[in-house]
């Protein structure tokens, strides 16, 4: 293999970014490819929303050692923005890191040089090829080394539907749903309405709080929570079990806005399709229970994008899409609580040599990810490509407790099994038959 061929990072997220960054302490050449027309073009469209991880936790090392040669001086602590973190570390670093960033270049397919998915004969040999498609101009390809997937799932929302597929009429009336979390503060439209939310994690609970303060001041609103699990005792997550402060105090408010009657609480709602007429946007569950509404947000999650890599050899889990060896650390359906071992680049690696999948894309439709965890991956992947291989081996980081339980037990469980057990005592609520949202 040349070394002279750059390392190819996709998506300069925070991932992305910090990958750059230590490739650029290892000396070794890459282009980030950024198919937005801004570095973090994600955490651009979230960034009214306040994270649940502190300053100390959202700056990669590397990072921040490049950073401080420019005389910048790392955030204090605190809980910022999606804003804040762009511009008080992420856009700096971009910017320090000049046109080795791409922007407005899209991969579409990522391949070895002569060699389709079939071919073994000097396979590992062979560079990898990257087409991209810019938003100007014409595609072009690049030679690289390897490859560093940090595209992210943020593209890759899940739909309503309970199957995992868009329920029947979803893309009929996709312009009238929102995949995202609404910034409430300057859209007027919620005020005096009626807003479905439908999802139970940490991006469903963030949107039901902002529309409960709505609710608190303007009365005529109604705020309607749809969860598709029988006890929703898991969306309110670890509570003061949780070793970040700030997502358990999520769960802890959300309990108090369904309390308090600022939100109704739907459990077992399961869509199967959806509509819209002059009422509004229909939700009709499995079971026949119908949710209409002025909005409808859509908060289920992320899958990620394989449509480009599959020219690839990639071994991954067949439930969650991500490596093997990560999924077996994520997978919701085994892990009910506790801390999440740190993944490096062993756990990343591929059949297809040189080519990692890091940061949110790594843990595939597992929805526990968090900044540290990709910060540690890239340090690692890097190191093994620099072929430092004890430091790629080397864990660097420790993650705090989850306090998160809800993967484990049965589905359908109306007992408190599935939200508390070994992490957090189980909130006890009863499932609601009646579709209509009350004010107590």
């Amino acid at each position: 293999m040349d070394e002279a061929l750059p390392v190819v990072v996709i998506g300069a997220g925070p991932q992305g970014l910090a990958a750059a960054a230590h490739l650029t302490e290892r000396g070794i050449p890459f282009v980030v490819l950024e198919a937005g027309g801004a570095p973090v073009a994600a955490v651009l469209e979230w960034a009214h929303v306040r994270l649940f991880s502190d300053w100390s936790e959202l700056v990669d090392a590397a990072g921040a050692r490049l950073l401080t040669t420019t005389g910048w001086t790392a955030p204090s602590t605190g809980h910022p923005t999606g804003a804040q973190w762009i511009s008080g570390y992420l856009a700096q670093l971009a910017d320090l890191l000049g046109d080795r960033v791409r922007y407005g270049a899209r991969v579409v397919g990522v391949s070895r040089l002569g060699r389709d998915r079939l071919v073994d004969a000097g396979r590992g040999d062979r560079p990898f090829t990257v087409h991209v498609r810019p938003t100007q101009g014409e595609e072009y390809r690049l030679l690289a080394r390897a490859v560093i997937d940090a595209s992210g799932t943020w593209a890759s929302p899940n739909p309503a539907g309970a199957d995992g597929l868009p329920a029947l009429g979803e893309r009929d009336v996709v312009d009238r749903l929102s995949y995202r979390i609404p910034d409430m503060r300057t859209d007027s439209r919620f005020a005096g309405g009626h807003t479905v939310v439908v999802g139970s994690g940490h991006s469903a609970v963030t949107a039901v709080l902002a529309l409960a303060q709505i609710a608190r001041r303007d009365p005529a609103t109604l705020v309607t929570w749809a969860v598709r699990r029988t006890n929703a005792g898991n969306a309110f997550g670890g509570s003061d079990a949780d070793e970040l402060p700030a997502r358990g105090a999520l769960g802890i408010r959300a309990k108090e806005a369904v309390d308090a009657g600022l939100v109704s609480l739907v459990t077992g709602f399961r869509t199967e399709r959806v509509a819209a007429d002059d009422e509004g946007v229909v939700l009709i569950a499995e079971d026949g229970r119908r949710l209409v509404a002025d909005r409808v947000i859509v908060l289920t999650g992320f899958r990620p994008d394989l449509s480009f890599l599959s020219e690839l050899r990639l071994q991954l889990d067949p439930v969650l899409q991500a490596p093997v060896r990560v999924a077996a650390e994520v997978d919701p359906n085994v892990h009910s609580c506790g801390s999440v071992a740190a993944t490096g680049a062993a756990d990343l690696a591929h059949p297809e040599p040189g080519f990692f999948i890091v940061g949110a894309k790594s843990y595939g439709r597992a929805p526990t990810f968090l900044a540290l965890t990709g910060y540690e991956q890239v340090r690692s992947v890097v190191a093994e490509l620099a072929g430092d291989h004890e430091a790629a081996r080397r864990i660097e980081l420790i993650l705090p407790e989850t306090g998160v339980c809800g993967g484990a037990g049965s589905f359908d469980a109306t007992d408190g099994s599935i939200g508390g057990a070994c992490c957090a005592p189980a909130v006890q609520l009863i499932p609601l038959t009646t579709i209509t949202p009350v004010r107590s």
